[in-house]
């Protein structure tokens, strides 16, 4: 008998056969490039380090102090980066925290949800934890919006990733508007990677009160390891937001080092352009050089599809290329699940000298199939 015993009768249940989120490797010894979560490759604002530390003090003592419940400093900062009020921003441990307050509210019984795919693959996770139901709608190759199935959708909630996640593709907001022009949920826009894209849907809040926007700072702000994010939305909807965030979600160093990042947008901007120039040069030479569809991408990463030395491509292909890079220390993203992605991979945007090194490596890998197939 299970160590639960009849807990896992009924309320367990939905658990027990619950698939947990992967995320990306993380490796503890040294010597790997890491481009397989889209981290940014360069460190967070030099504010960032001096605010945690004058928030510490010299012996601590500010930590036995639970940090502001609401993060209301914060929300402030963010309220006026986007130009809306207060009360249309809710602050999370991550912008996943954000979205389980979503499927919380939104989701469970006689309330499905929404997702697109391919997208962010810990939606369904966050919706099984709640029982819920989760209703999919795939792209085809071309990554179009499909909005008429969107619209048609019987989901109380929808998620929509754009940039999309792990294509890069973005969605304009003239397309946005069309599913918000005719379907009645809570259309929730995760724009984890818009800081890297050409336009985002904040100008679209004011007109659409089922909009729900979803931003983070671990990507173009560098702050994956302290957690921070962010929705903007009614204030009706952020209202029941709150009813269910956790007292003190956001601890106080988060809270301090995110509002350093916030007030440091030149150093931002600056980063962030190194980035898209980087990831705009792999681009044109992962498609002209290699000859590898690579969707146009406007996040911090490529999805590409690996030609072997034979010109072959395929789900056997992109797990070649992955394994030769593991071999060699360098971490991309590989999603064999599903016959839309098995055949591609996931390449985070690093420094320059590390793309370098990419592609010195997949230049060996080419020529050892090269030599093998001879």
């Amino acid at each position: 008998m299970s160590v639960l015993g009849k807990l896992t009768a009924k309320p367990l249940l939905h658990i027990s056969a619950l698939k947990a989120y992967t995320p990306g490797i993380q490796p503890t010894d040294k010597g790997w490039i890491k481009l397989n979560t889209n981290e940014l490759p360069y460190p967070p604002s030099p504010k960032v380090a001096q605010a945690i530390i004058q928030e510490v003090g010299n012996d601590g003592s500010s930590l036995r102090l639970y940090p502001n419940p609401t993060s209301a400093p914060l929300r402030k900062a963010v309220a006026q980066l986007h130009a809306v009020t207060e009360e249309q921003v809710c602050i999370g441990n991550g912008s996943d925290d954000i979205l389980n307050l979503i499927i919380r509210c939104f989701s469970g019984d006689n309330a499905d949800t929404g997702i697109t795919f391919p997208s962010y693959s810990l939606y369904p996770v966050l919706v099984g934890i709640q029982d819920g139901v989760t209703i999919s709608i795939s792209f085809d190759r071309s990554m179009k919006l499909p909005v008429d199935k969107i619209a048609a959708s019987s989901a109380s909630v929808f998620f929509l990733t754009s940039p999309n996640a792990p294509t890069g593709v973005a969605f304009s907001n003239e397309q946005i508007e069309e599913v918000l022009k005719c379907y009645s949920g809570l259309l929730v826009v995760d724009e984890a990677y818009a800081p890297f894209a050409k336009h985002d849907a904040t100008s679209l809040l004011s007109k659409y009160p089922n909009l729900l926007i979803v931003r983070t700072l671990s990507k173009a702000y560098a702050l994956a390891g302290i957690r921070v994010g962010y929705c903007l939305a009614n204030p009706e909807v952020i209202g029941w937001l709150d009813r269910v965030r956790d007292s003190y979600n956001v601890n106080r160093l988060s809270q301090a080092g995110a509002l350093a990042a916030l007030s440091d947008p030149s150093y931002y901007t600056g980063v962030v352009n190194k980035v898209k120039a980087t990831r705009d040069n792999q681009f044109n030479l992962l498609t002209n050089k290699r000859g590898w569809f690579t969707y146009p991408s406007e996040a911090n990463f490529l999805f590409t599809e690996p030609k072997n030395a034979l010109s072959q491509t395929g789900p056997e292909v992109a797990k070649s290329a992955y394994d030769f890079l593991v071999s060699k220390k360098i971490l991309v993203r590989l999603f064999a699940s599903h016959a839309l992605t098995a055949s591609f991979l996931r390449i985070s945007i690093g420094t320059d000298a590390e793309m370098a090194v990419l592609n010195e490596t997949l230049d060996a890998w080419l020529k050892e199939k090269s030599v093998q197939n001879a």
